[in-house]
């Protein structure tokens, strides 16, 4: 399983798991999802505004609605990961 979790999941080679490359591993497999997951909403968001009757090809308005809608979707996004992130390092020095 290449980029997965194989099994050598987290081995540094001598048969002991590491915990550094276990979280490594975490995160990035975090990152995919939350990726996917970003795809498919904005996919099903933009899909049920834009597509009226859905067919073999998109008319031009429905490809400026999709385009619009995607990059309006994208921009919401930004903003509230930037917000998110910038409170939890708040809270984090909080501690």
């Amino acid at each position: 399983m290449e980029g997965g979790f194989g099994s050598d999941f987290g081995s540094s080679g001598s048969g002991k798991l590491d915990p550094g490359v276990i979280m490594e591993q975490v995160k990035v497999q975090i990152a995919v999802a939350n990726a996917q997951e970003l795809l498919q909403r904005m996919t099903d968001k933009c899909f049920r505004k834009c597509i009226g009757k859905p067919g073999g090809s998109l008319d031009n308005s429905e490809q400026k609605c999709i385009a619009m809608c995607m990059d309006r979707y994208m921009d919401a996004w930004n903003t509230v990961s930037r917000a998110y992130n910038s409170r939890l390092q708040r809270e984090r020095a909080n501690m």
